[in-house]
């Protein structure tokens, strides 16, 4: 029987080469999203989704959401196509972090992008606009928006899912494989300690091929 980890249970990864790769290769039912913009590269985060689902007709302030925010959480926002507004700038990221959010990923825009790099800040995005969402009218509650499945191309994303990003991409994690794929990963990375000894050892690719079934 497998254990589901925590929150902060795929923070073991972060340390090795590629962690949104090896989720990925861990199991065939993984989601993965790529070709995201970066505030710096070397950025990798691994938490929990707090998600928003931003309607295309009312892209408004969302931070109302840091209410609902826990520590090692990632905000996830859907903008379903909507960039010209900023989803996210500088002053929600000072407030993410005080709320102990680790990083955004923006289906979006976002701003302040000299802001987030020196707050060491790591998010994904689409686009930016240095122009912000204003507060939401009346009668709009953005918190109706928030802990909702969201949509990022085909891959749905629920709140409480794992997530495990770096410049690769980010790769899902539903709950319920959580254990699953961390007992993979673990064996994983010990096969690819295992190839990479037999290359420095002068191993012919083709005997490589024959032990492992490939490299």
């Amino acid at each position: 029987m497998t254990t589901v980890p925590q929150s902060g249970a795929f923070d073991d990864l972060l340390g090795e080469f590629s962690p949104s790769c090896l989720v990925a290769d861990a199991h065939p039912e993984i989601s993965t999203l790529g070709g995201w913009q970066l505030v710096d590269r070397s950025h990798r985060i691994a938490g929990r989704a707090l998600t928003i689902d931003v309607p295309t007709d009312s892209v408004v302030d969302v931070v109302p959401v840091l209410s609902l925010a826990q520590p090692g959480d990632v905000v996830v926002i859907a903008c379903h196509g909507a960039t010209e507004l900023a989803m996210w700038g500088g002053l929600m990221t000072t407030l993410a972090s005080m709320a102990g959010v680790v990083g955004t990923v923006v289906d979006g825009s976002i701003r302040d992008v000299d802001e987030l790099r020196a707050l060491g800040w790591p998010a994904w995005y689409r686009q930016t606009s240095p122009s912000r969402c204003p507060p939401a009218p009346p009668g709009v509650d953005p918190l109706t928006w928030m802990n909702v499945p969201v949509r990022i191309g085909a891959v749905t994303i629920r709140p409480g899912d794992y997530l495990v990003a770096d410049e690769n991409g980010v790769s899902i994690v539903p709950p319920k494989l959580a254990g699953t794929v961390a007992e993979r990963v673990s064996q994983l990375l010990a096969t690819e300690a295992a190839i990479r000894e037999r290359i420095a050892g002068g191993v012919r690719l083709e005997q490589l091929v024959a032990e492992f079934g490939g490299v």
